[in-house]
């Protein structure tokens, strides 16, 4: 199985572009209000239409948006899949014509359970997105044996990301994913953190 590399953030279509050529499947378009990596849609539009013919999904990235906002985005930007990091309902997610992620605080088997349709991205158990803060990947082990898809996120960077994947032993997630942990200045992605990201990752994958 080959475990699916998002790198979420992107404020630049150069970064972007980096992504892809550094092996990235998923790239993160963010519109949470207050973030500083939020775009504007003109933003995200570049960013989107850089990477338009590439293999490389993009998400959308919203927290508790209300449906006027998630419907001006998805009108104007090309997009694969949406990430939801609130405290939406599933009721709510089903309604998104898209395949969805949904953020959990770290491996909570009832958010397992209340969003069986979204493939479920584990985050810091009370740091939530965006913060770069590390937690024990390890508890996430149960869900994946169970065949739960499940995306890890929190506090990843090139120099962890390899022992948090070895930690979960044999068993693989459906991806990782990462934003400050591949950062430089102003929040611009770095090519050669990224590629080391990619490269730490499927270094795991080749051992397993």
């Amino acid at each position: 199985m080959t475990v699916r590399i998002k790198i979420c953030g992107l404020v630049h279509p150069d970064d972007a572009a980096a992504a892809v050529d550094a092996g990235a499947d998923l790239i993160g378009l963010n519109f949470v209000p207050g973030s500083p990596r939020c775009l504007t849609l003109d933003q995200a539009e570049a960013i989107s239409e850089r990477v338009a013919e590439a293999s490389v999904e993009r998400v959308a990235v919203f927290k508790n948006a209300s449906w006027d906002e998630i419907e001006r985005v998805t009108r104007r930007i090309d997009l694969e899949r949406v990430q939801f990091h609130g405290e939406e309902t599933e009721e709510e997610i089903e309604l998104v014509d898209y395949p969805v992620i949904k953020a959990v605080r770290g491996a909570d088997r009832a958010a397992a359970e209340m969003y069986p349709g979204s493939l479920l991205l584990l985050d810091h158990p009370t740091s939530g997105g965006g913060q770069g803060q590390a937690w024990d990947w390890r508890e996430a082990a149960e869900l994946i044996a169970e065949g739960i898809d499940i995306v890890l996120a929190g506090g990843l960077h090139p120099a962890n990301v390899g022992d948090a994947l070895e930690n979960l032993g044999d068993l693989l997630p459906w991806g990782v994913d990462v934003a400050t942990g591949v950062e430089g200045d102003a929040f611009r992605k770095s090519t050669e953190k990224m590629q080391a990201f990619v490269k730490a990752v499927r270094e795991v994958e080749a051992g397993s």
